[in-house]
């Protein structure tokens, strides 16, 4: 029998960033806290920036955001957003999505798999994805349970389980 497996990857879906975006853009320009403050969020070539007239501003913004991406089923872990930066009169803060396992994460989360997974799992390191394998498709539940119960600073799903 063929081993059974699956990958772990940390994607972000764009057009659901997207959506989030759009809405928190709408709430922003609706809600009265934000009139007459300059406050906006927009895409800035593959950042997000996010401009208002004060500090305390634009963190409201970049929260706004946040309930967003959590409505919309993303991991706030990919989101990467910097401190806010006085430029000119305004504040902005710039923000990225991160994606793709870096090679020392993907080391990290393989050890672990090593460690305390079970015996015959085996797990490679496939450019910013991870593949693991196994004769017992039992063996790989328990890796995902065991993954899932430990906390990264990076969002991991599971995909192309067979």
């Amino acid at each position: 029998m063929a081993d059974s497996s699956f990958d772990i990857v940390s994607k972000v879906e764009r057009q659901e960033v997207d959506n989030a975006l759009n809405q928190a853009a709408k709430e922003i320009s609706q809600r009265y806290d934000f009139k007459n403050v300059g406050a906006s969020i927009s895409w800035s070539g593959e950042k997000i920036l996010m401009e208002a007239n004060s500090e305390e501003r634009v963190k409201a913004i970049l929260d706004v955001f946040q309930s967003k991406l959590i409505k919309r089923g993303i991991s706030l872990k990919a989101l990467d957003a910097g401190e806010p930066q006085l430029s000119g009169k305004e504040y902005k803060i710039f923000a990225s999505i991160e994606e793709g396992i870096s090679q020392e994460n993907a080391k990290k989360v393989a050890k672990i798999i090593r460690d305390e997974g079970p015996k015959g799992v085996k797990a490679q390191v496939q450019g910013d994805e991870l593949r693991v394998s196994s004769k017992s498709r039992d063996d790989l539940q328990a890796v995902i349970a065991l993954l899932k119960g430990k906390d990264f600073d990076f969002a991991l799903q599971f995909v192309n389980y067979r």
